[in-house]
């Protein structure tokens, strides 16, 4: 498994602050229903958590980034740390047990 140290992307190429511990950093087109009902989602899930934050990208406005982190179509979602280091990804519109489930910190 390859684990991830730099980061995928910086808080000056999507224009906002990551969450202190989690981003949720979604990408969707205009047009994407599904990226409609995912923005609702994570926005939904994230509205009560003070260290989680849900950051929606219009993929077309940001071609460079969609490149650089290898997205292929929308919704795409990214779960960085509050590093911008990737975590973890969801391609398509997650449900919401697989949202909390990613979310939820593991005690180990």
């Amino acid at each position: 498994m390859k684990v991830h140290t730099t980061p995928a992307v910086t808080e000056s190429e999507i224009g906002d602050s990551f969450g202190s511990r989690l981003t949720l950093l979604q990408f969707s087109s205009a047009f994407c229903t599904p990226c409609r009902a995912t923005r609702a989602l994570l926005g939904n899930i994230t509205e009560g958590l003070h260290d989680v934050k849900h950051i929606d990208v219009d993929a077309e406005s940001h071609l460079e980034l969609v490149r650089k982190l290898n997205i292929r179509s929308t919704p795409t979602t990214l779960i960085l740390n509050s590093h911008g280091v990737e975590i973890g990804r969801a391609v398509g519109a997650p449900k919401r047990e697989q949202v909390v489930d990613a979310i939820t910190p593991m005690d180990i």
